[in-house]
């Protein structure tokens, strides 16, 4: 800004400065305090040239412009544009015609976000003379914080019409075209400018962004790697090689420059909470927690960030502390229902059976929908011998997902518990026509039909269960009981001897072994079987001789 030098326009006699007195005196006031502060500016005391100019009283409207313009000066130079807008604002009504004291007013509303007052004070200063490229720059500048691209393209145009290689012109024009999603034009000025400049950070900053917007991994890491090597805590350079990290899945990367920009920002909830998930997903669980911590304390009410420090605590074991987390964030959305489920999740896992069912019961109770909660308050009302309550979880379970086969099963055991086994066998049989391998089917098939006397069928399923691949010790056995009480002896030693074959010291199979052949008339094998048995568990003798003297 141009200073005006300082003359003095006094003159005349001892006799004619008597007859004026009030007026020189406040003349010679305001010129002695405007001197004061010129010379403190002069020997960088801003501070005190400001105060100097404090309690002036002008004696003309070329001692108020005078002030005003000193005082707005260092206003602005202290950064205090509210106060430099005022002084400058009284300034023009003295000037109204001065381009440098409209432009001036101009930067002072543009650092104060005031950017359509800014646009109105720069284009009132190129009418009134300014033709400066400065002043048309700024112009642009105003309309592109307004978000008027196409002006803002005019205006830096107008610029590079007269200076075709300005390069405040090819920037802002590059800005305008990249906001209006003309990435191919953008890139090809901000390549000139680097061309010229390959320093040029606002550009390496802008191609970042751009190669962003284009999802472009390798440019993005390209320009970043670039920006490092210049200045290695830009965080635009940072943010940019961690979300290459991130895309390739390579998570101890997106660490080690996130953990970066936790150095050069630490007050950032952004960089504390990606820390997190790089941590996290790098199995590195402790150290995620501590980031999510950070992020909490910076955020409380980030709710993804209590979520996620829930889970990590989960991935940790420590349920206590999960459980706290989710608890926050239930705290911060009550509307959640998928927090409230897992609040009740945590309860199940550390044994509160009965809150965790209070609190499966509320879901259910405000959203019917949630067939997950149907189906955890369902197994706890079974587990807590609730079956009526569990008959019904499990069928509105089913009401949801009709081929949902744990609730099926479940659904099964529920009536079979109930002692409603007519119910139990027409839902465990829909289950096997669908998958007749269902071994959970074929089980609880078998064991309805038990508890209905029907051993012809409970054989039958267990034979089912051998040909679906459950031929185990166990299974072998209880065919050959329910062969053997049906009086299919034959098959009832197969049986018996198919779990030896699987389990040669199944003493119970070798005892009931016995029993089959000494019915077949195989005396002396039933009776190796039985001694067998009894080396194998001794306790089978108790009770042996209380049948009497045969």
């Amino acid at each position: 800004m141009q200073k005006k030098g300082i003359t003095s326009q006094r003159g005349g006699t001892a006799t004619e400065l008597l007859t004026d007195v009030p007026g020189q005196l406040a003349t010679d006031s305001s010129l002695r305090h405007l001197a004061d502060s010129v010379s403190l500016h002069l020997q960088g005391q801003r501070e005190e040239a400001l105060k100097a100019l404090e309690g002036i009283e002008a004696a003309d409207n070329q001692d108020v412009a005078e002030i005003d313009a000193a005082r707005g000066h260092i206003q602005f130079e202290l950064k205090r544009y509210e106060a430099a807008a005022v002084s400058y604002s009284r300034l023009c009504e003295t000037r109204p015609n001065d381009p440098e004291v409209r432009f001036t007013l101009g930067l002072c509303f543009q650092n104060l976000g005031r950017h359509a007052e800014a646009l109105e004070s720069f284009r009132t200063a190129l009418a009134s003379g300014g033709k400066r490229l400065e002043t048309q720059l700024a112009v642009g500048g105003s309309l592109l914080q307004l978000n008027r691209h196409q002006e803002a393209l005019e205006a830096f145009d107008a610029v590079l019409a007269q200076v075709p290689d300005s390069e405040e012109a090819q920037f802002g024009k590059a800005v305008a075209l990249q906001t209006a999603w003309e990435f191919d034009e953008a890139a090809l000025l901000y390549e000139c400018i680097l061309a010229r400049n390959p320093k040029a950070e606002d550009s390496l900053v802008n191609m970042i962004s751009l190669a962003m917007q284009r999802k472009d991994q390798e440019m993005l890491r390209g320009y970043a790697e670039r920006l490092l090597a210049i200045r290695p805590d830009a965080v635009a350079a940072l943010e940019g090689l961690a979300s290459v990290a991130f895309a390739r899945e390579d998570f101890e990367g997106a660490a080690k420059y996130t953990s970066r920009l936790t150095e050069v920002a630490p007050q950032s909830y952004d960089n504390w909470f990606n820390l997190g998930v790089a941590y996290q997903r790098s199995g590195q669980l402790e150290e995620a927690v501590e980031a999510y911590l950070r992020a909490t304390d910076i955020r409380h009410e980030a709710i993804y960030a209590h979520i996620n420090l829930g889970v990590a605590y989960q991935e940790l074991g420590d349920v206590t502390q999960a459980r706290d987390s989710f608890n926050q964030a239930v705290q911060i959305a009550p509307d959640r229902d998928d927090l409230r489920y897992q609040v009740a999740w945590i309860a199940e896992r550390q044994g509160a059976l009965d809150e965790a069912e209070a609190l499966y019961a509320q879901l259910v109770e405000k959203n019917p929908d949630l067939e997950n909660a149907w189906f955890r308050l369902g197994y706890l009302k079974l587990r807590r011998g609730d079956h009526h309550g569990s008959i019904e979880a499990f069928k509105a379970c089913l009401k949801k997902r009709p081929d949902w086969t744990d609730a099926e099963i479940n659904l099964g055991m529920s009536y079979w518990k109930a002692g409603q086994y007519e119910q139990a066998e027409t839902v465990l049989e829909k289950l096997l026509s669908r998958d007749p391998k269902s071994v959970e089917a074929l089980r609880g098939l078998a064991a309805t039909a038990l508890k209905r006397d029907d051993s012809e069928k409970a054989l039958g399923y267990h034979q089912r269960l051998i040909d679906a691949g459950e031929a185990t010790p166990e299974v072998f056995y209880n065919s050959g009981l329910l062969a053997q009480q049906l009086n299919k002896l034959e098959d009832a030693a197969r049986f018996y001897r198919l779990a030896l074959d699987a389990k040669p010291q199944f003493a119970e199979a070798l005892l009931n072994l016995g029993h089959a052949l000494d019915a077949l008339g195989e005396k002396d094998e039933a009776r190796a079987c039985w001694i067998s048995a009894l080396q194998t568990k001794p306790e089978l003798a108790r009770g042996y001789f209380h049948r009497g003297v045969q």
